[in-house]
């Protein structure tokens, strides 16, 4: 799933127009490396257009996920204010939507409404993504997908309720940023 939808699936309509008021649309290259492995970044990135490979230095540069339109990049370090653990380069030419480290964190500091709905996504994200990668694990090593497997990839029902109006806010959102 689409970790876009996770967060416009919590936020609402004003704080995702405050996001687009206050984000930046942005073309990255083939080839461009959008995150360097270590290296701060200063913004959270949402692909709107393109394919981003992911990769860590310490597995020899391997792939460890694609990453495409609705995905969210930098999260982690936004977080917990490290640098990233992970390299993100385009795969092809691509569209991501930018809102900055400084400009997000002040509004995260001063509406505290935003600030739960925020980082209850950013929450739900990371467990989703960290359980997948623990299940995915546990297949590695004993062979064959499981049922845990697939219950990971089953939403919680209040989740799953949000996943409509997140889509249509995202398409909202990529139609009002792709046309400018």
């Amino acid at each position: 799933m689409k970790r876009v939808l996770f967060l416009f699936g919590e936020l609402n309509d004003l704080d995702v127009d405050w996001l687009i008021s206050n984000g930046r649309k942005e073309s990255v290259g083939q080839g461009t490396v959008l995150i360097q492995e270590g290296k701060p970044i200063n913004a959270l990135f949402v692909v709107l257009d393109g394919v981003f490979l992911v990769s860590v230095a310490g597995l020899s540069n391997q792939e460890i996920a694609r990453m495409g339109i609705g995905d969210i990049l930098g999260e982690m370090s936004f977080v917990d204010s490290r640098p990233p653990s992970t390299t993100v380069q385009a795969l092809v030419n691509s569209v991501v939507f930018a809102i900055s480290r400084e400009r997000l964190s002040a509004k995260l500091a001063q509406d505290l409404g935003f600030a739960a709905r925020f980082y209850r996504a950013l929450s739900i994200i990371l467990s989703h993504r960290f359980r997948r990668m623990t299940l995915r694990f546990g297949e590695r090593q004993h062979g064959s997908p499981s049922s845990e497997t697939q219950s990971a990839d089953e939403l919680d029902s209040q989740v799953l309720e949000n996943v409509y109006i997140a889509g249509t806010r995202f398409e909202r959102m990529s139609k009002r940023l792709m046309a400018s």
